[in-house]
């Protein structure tokens, strides 16, 4: 039983990635990829639908509005958890003993989180508590957690106690993770509330860093927080000639996995 509800989570998690993709799918196409009966499909639809996660068709489903559109982390941890470890395998190389820095909440700075204890004498700010419960076990890292509220799902908080926090601070670096980026737009996020928190940490560190898999280039959020002037350095997994050569020409430098 176990497994069986693991691989329906696993399906609806694939699901909404087909239909963000495509921007629809009909109950007829979703049956025939995962190999199931059109009443699993509908539930399947049903049960997104009613988490917000996608718009419920007489026919299939459509795609929520993308600036909007955010998976919950706990619908986010596994995708792309090889890219993910990469990214956090070459921003590692950035940390020096001694270095205070920013760890922005996310499944990839997540990645990152877990490598820390390899370094000495951090002092880590963070508003993720996932992350703070990682670094909790390490007694080199002094751990800041910011205060807020609770953002439910996505297991960090937000809110004006944890910015008015961080504006008193300076940081060496942060390691900000990210929805979307484009050339024009920069850094962005969904959500509005957590897009003022980014704007704070990256308003404090002498070096921004983005965490961002290829998926994210291209797209762009709701919430700008970082325009592309303000990036210093962006660890991805893959990156094409015509992107390096625009990241050049941006004044960003970019550190590639692949």
């Amino acid at each position: 039983m176990k497994n069986e509800t693991l691989f329906a989570e696993e399906r609806k998690i694939k699901i909404v990635e087909l239909v963000e993709e495509h921007k629809q799918a009909t109950v007829a196409r979703l049956c025939e990829h995962f190999g199931v009966s059109s009443a699993t499909v509908r539930n399947d639809l049903r049960d997104l639908a009613n988490a917000g996660l996608l718009i419920r068709t007489h026919g299939g489903a459509i795609a929520k509005s993308q600036t909007a559109f955010e998976l919950q982390t706990k619908q986010k941890v596994d995708q792309n958890l090889e890219a993910k470890a990469g990214i956090a395998a070459e921003a590692i190389e950035l940390i020096e003993d001694g270095d205070t820095i920013i760890i922005d909440s996310g499944t990839t700075t997540l990645e990152l989180s877990k490598l820390l204890k390899s370094r000495r004498n951090l002092t880590v700010i963070t508003n993720d508590l996932n992350t703070a419960l990682i670094l909790e076990e390490s007694e080199s890292i002094k751990v800041i957690v910011i205060g807020g509220f609770v953002r439910r799902g996505f297991h960090c908080t937000v809110g004006m106690s944890g910015q008015n926090m961080l504006s008193g601070l300076t940081v060496d670096k942060a390691f900000m993770g990210v929805n979307g980026f484009s050339f024009s737009k920069g850094a962005t996020t969904p959500d509005f509330n957590h897009g003022q928190v980014k704007k704070s940490m990256t308003a404090i560190a002498k070096k921004v860093i983005l965490l961002c898999d290829h998926t994210k280039f291209g797209r762009e959020a709701f919430v700008q927080f970082a325009q592309p002037d303000e990036i210093d350095t962006v660890v991805t997994d893959v990156v094409t000639e015509e992107e390096s050569r625009l990241f050049e020409e941006s004044g960003i430098e970019v550190v590639s996995a692949e």
